[in-house]
């Protein structure tokens, strides 16, 4: 007699035989090679501590790995790469035993191989580079320091009163210098009308800063008890031409007096002294289509005050600007 196949049971042995396969073959370890990585330092860990990494001294490190583990795990970390994500391995200084003042050598494949959240994701760290990172600890003590307001370009703002004027901050033990907060153009107006609060900081490297776990309240003196009606004499007179006119025609001011006479302004003390010590105090502009007129030239005098203290709004002309007259003498072959 013939027998009936049970297609049934045949369909079910292929979708069982197809499925361990598909198994198996999601359970082989796939590798992901020379991807980018960072090792940041954890600096909530200890607050007595500052930690830096690399022959740069930074609170990050690039590096680069060599992932392996099953086929969804790669397939997930390859679409984190592709969306501009990467791995950040935090770097605890007390956890790693390194949490005294000297210099250490960590074994990076051995860091990394023991991170917790790598293993969560089913995945392995095969390699990496560079193999070790050179490790510093600077011991930090805590120590009173004082308050300096500063603008965008580091200038002291003068009269800023800072509430406390003292804040208790974690340092290196032979640190001297002040604790900062610095303000922007804009800030340095809000604070004339009503407090701003800020946190200070202190620099420990050129890219490093350390803030304090207490923030301060700034305000600074309404412009009208800023600024100061004050006079400056003995100006000095530069001038701005181009090489086309430079050493072709003798430059004759007719007004001189009045040119370098004394300037009426409304500024700080600081404003006044630093507009003092420029080199010129007026400069007047010569274009080279000047040269062309045989007419008196007349133009108004550029007021030559410092960058950083017109930013803060802390100088201004209290008097109309000078027009200068004057002629350009061609200089004749000798």
């Amino acid at each position: 007699m013939k027998q009936k196949v049970k297609y049934g049971k045949v369909a079910l042995v292929i979708f069982l035989t197809l499925l361990i396969w598909v198994w198996a073959d999601l359970a082989l370890d796939e590798e992901l090679a020379d991807k980018p990585a960072l090792i940041v330092v954890d600096e909530a860990a200890s607050p007595r501590l500052w930690v830096t990494l690399g022959a740069d001294q930074a609170s990050s490190v690039d590096i680069r790995t060599t992932f392996s583990g099953p086929h969804p795990a790669i397939v997930d970390e390859k679409r984190k790469l592709k969306e501009g994500r990467r791995h950040k391995f935090e770097f605890d200084a007390v956890r790693e035993k390194m949490n005294e003042p000297g210099n250490y050598t960590l074994n990076l494949l051995s860091f990394l191989q023991n991170d917790r959240e790598i293993r969560l994701l089913g995945l392995k760290i095969e390699s990496c580079q560079p193999q070790t990172i050179s490790v510093t600890v600077v011991g930090l003590v805590k120590k009173s320091l004082k308050v300096e307001c500063v603008d965008a370009a580091q200038i002291p703002i003068k009269d800023a009163t800072v509430n406390p004027a003292q804040v208790e901050m974690f340092v290196p033990e032979n640190w001297v210098g002040n604790a900062k907060v610095q303000l922007a153009p804009t800030e340095i107006k809000q604070a004339r009308l009503s407090a701003i609060k800020k946190t200070p900081f202190i620099k420990l490297s050129k890219e490093k800063r350390k803030e304090a776990s207490q923030i301060v309240e700034i305000v600074t003196p309404p412009e009208e008890e800023l600024l100061r009606s004050e006079t400056v004499k003995n100006a000095t007179l530069g001038f701005n031409l181009s090489a086309n006119t430079q050493g072709k025609y003798k430059i004759e001011v007719i007004n001189l007096t009045e040119v370098i006479g004394p300037i009426a302004i409304r500024s700080t003390a600081a404003a006044k002294r630093g507009y003092e010590n420029m080199q010129y105090q007026v400069i007047l502009e010569i274009d080279d289509k000047d040269a062309e007129s045989a007419e008196v030239v007349r133009k108004k005098l550029i007021y030559n005050f410092p960058e950083e203290y017109v930013r803060n709004n802390e100088i201004t002309l209290n008097q109309q600007p000078v027009t200068a007259q004057f002629k350009l003498v061609p200089i004749g072959p000798k």
